[in-house]
């Protein structure tokens, strides 16, 4: 989430100043390629790995603060949410055994995170979108304490004018109002570095931009939120409408989302793509900065430009232009940020491997990109990736081309060439790619979720089975093999997980509105062959209860009146719960009031409802 010691702009002074620094970080940085001064002659691998923290019974931790202080390495940092961490590896030179070398380092340090986390009662687990999360952990109390943070929520709602709305539409639909950032941190990813020479970064980032949607297509590993199977990454959807700024009006105008591909190749220079990013994009954040970028350029110094590293920060672009200074010396990289983390660390290197390859092995005409594709292709390829992953036709070469056919045929070749170039082992390059052809004709991790997903709900309550799933992507992990390896979750056994009210609720519910028919509700009780059916009002507030014994009591009265609204026959004093509530003090609830069933409400909205049934697997006094 970058620099931690930040500010939210309170007054024009503040802003004039940083403005000035932005602006003169952007003309260090032209004066820096312009002079050759960029690191060139040598090409660098980094990645950052997030990882998610889950208790004994496969929900979201709440430690991730303290697992970092005991952990105690820099090389681990926060994440916006109080069940995450980041790893920032150390970047390697691209040659021979650099892939092992990350592996190696990665391994090491989750292995020292996983110790640490066992000591704390909990565990680490590699996925896009963690399956347990559920609305109770996108919490305001969930999120890190740092300014950061909260400056980035803050803001981020200012310019929206009010609370974040998420419209997500795959399998099934998830439309949600809510009022802080935190469905963000829902979003696991890692994170890909390639140094770029300052000759080449304008073709080698528009490169980045054609290869998004096809590589994306094989990697995808994010098909579950909330219980819903919405994309094959829904991280990319929810990503940009988690922490979207733009605002809705009566007007038709274009808006640029800070979460995006971009909407047209890049020109120029990498100066350039930084200076049409502060030309769209808001200063949202500012820092105090005590050296001028340019005077110290004249004084024969390298600038950090953190003016520029600090907006830069706030534009999620999916492929990012990145500036840093390393060992003394200024360079240029490409940032990958829409891999999902996982499932395994080998699948990871293989995705690192194969993009790696393929930025390196360009053909020569796409040198000139825009003679080749129109970017809203490029774009398109990106969002039917995120969609549909491998199932995808792309459009390539002036035809549309299923995914399987592109890599295999016109992407593996160009990425074993571009590895080999570099000099990279053979051995690693046929190791990795070999993952990537194998999961192209086997099983990608979103196919292996969805697949494992609907077999258990076939048996099992929606709960218990995204902590089987999240059981499951866990053990699978241990092995180490990569998920077109992986075996499907069998001889499920009950986990005892479930303490809230939010964790057993259902959720697809028959409703009513008070002012309708009678007769409608209680024939749609009779028809679904159900005892309790809520009744909301003309704005979705729950007002009342219809049960078998209302039911009843409309048989009898309907000799009388024919007409007769469910105003006329419900319960208007209905005792409700919270989805935070715990199990046991709803079962005790439902014992003295000698109800079976209890509405389950947010404020005044339903959302769901518990019954008797629900709630005897977690009754001890049975």
């Amino acid at each position: 989430m970058g620099d931690h010691k930040v500010n939210r702009i309170t007054n024009k002074e503040i802003r004039a100043r940083f403005i000035k620094h932005l602006l003169n970080d952007i003309k260090a940085l032209e004066l820096m390629i312009d002079q050759d001064l960029i690191e060139n002659d040598v090409i660098r691998i980094g990645s950052e790995q997030e990882f998610c923290l889950v208790t004994d019974t496969w929900r979201p931790s709440k430690n991730a603060e303290q697992l970092l202080e005991d952990i105690d390495d820099p090389h681990f940092t926060t994440e916006l949410a109080r069940y995450n961490l980041e790893i920032n590896l150390d970047p390697v030179e691209l040659k021979e055994k650099c892939f092992s070398e990350v592996k190696d380092q990665l391994t090491m340090l989750l292995e020292k995170a996983k110790s640490v986390a066992s000591k704390r009662n909990c565990k680490v687990v590699l996925t896009g979108i963690l399956p347990s999360i559920s609305k109770n952990e996108i919490a305001f109390d969930y999120m890190t304490p740092n300014p950061r943070y909260w400056n980035i929520n803050d803001v981020t709602k200012e310019l929206r004018g009010g609370d974040f709305e998420l419209n997500l539409s795959g399998v099934d639909e998830l439309s949600i109002t809510h009022d802080s950032v935190l469905f963000e941190a829902c979003n696991t990813s890692f994170q890909m570095h390639l140094q770029i020479p300052s000759f080449d970064f304008i073709s080698s980032y528009n490169w980045a931009q054609v290869i998004a949607g096809p590589v994306l297509s094989i990697c995808t590993n994010s098909p579950l939120l909330l219980g819903r199977e919405l994309w094959s990454e829904t991280r990319i959807a929810l990503f940009q409408q988690s922490i979207d700024t733009r605002t809705t009006t009566h007007a038709l105008k274009d808006q640029q989302a800070r979460v995006t591909l971009g909407n047209h190749w890049a020109e120029g220079t990498a100066a350039d793509i930084f200076k049409n990013d502060v030309a769209i994009y808001k200063v949202i954040l500012a820092k105090e900065i005590e050296n001028d970028s340019l005077a110290e350029l004249e004084e024969g110094r390298i600038p950090k430009l953190q003016a520029l590293n600090l907006h830069n920060g706030t534009i999620y672009r999916w492929n990012r232009a990145c500036y840093g200074v390393g060992a003394g010396k200024p360079h240029l990289r490409i940032e990958n940020r829409y891999i999902p983390s996982g499932p395994t660390i080998i699948d990871e290197m293989a995705n690192f491997a194969f993009w790696v390859g393929l930025m390196k092995g360009r053909p020569s005409e796409f040198d000139d990109v825009a003679s080749q594709l129109d970017f809203r292709d490029a774009k398109a390829n990106f969002i039917k990736a995120a969609r549909t992953g491998r199932d995808s036709s792309l459009h390539w070469s002036g035809r549309q081309i299923p995914v399987p056919e592109l890599i295999t045929k016109e992407l593996l070749p160009i990425a074993y060439s571009g590895l080999e170039k570099m000099s990279v082992a053979k051995e690693d390059i046929e190791r990795l790619l070999n993952i990537i052809e194998k999961r192209t004709t086997g099983t990608t991790a979103s196919k292996w979720l969805v697949k494992n997903y609907r077999n258990l709900r076939k048996s099992i309550k929606q709960d218990d089975a995204l902590i089987t799933i999240t059981k499951g992507i866990f053990e699978n992990q241990q092995t180490g093999l990569p998920v077109h390896e992986w075996s499907m979750i069998e001889n499920f056994k009950p986990i005892e997980a479930a303490h809230q009210v939010g964790h057993i609720m259902s959720t697809r519910l028959f409703v009513v509105n008070e002012n309708d028919l009678a007769e409608l509700a209680t024939s749609i009780m009779h028809w679904k062959k159900i005892h309790h059916v809520p009744v909301e009002n003309s704005v979705g507030d729950l007002c009342g209860l219809l049960t078998w014994t209302h039911m009843n009591r409309y048989r009898e009265m309907k000799a009388i009146d024919q007409d007769l609204l469910v105003c006329d026959i419900m319960s208007k004093e209905v005792i409700t719960v919270q989805p935070e509530t715990e199990i046991s003090k709803a079962i005790q609830l439902m014992k003295k009031l000698e109800y079976g069933c209890l509405p389950v409400v947010q404020g005044s909205h339903l959302i769901g409802i518990i019954t008797i049934k629900d709630v005897l697997p977690y009754d001890t006094d049975q």
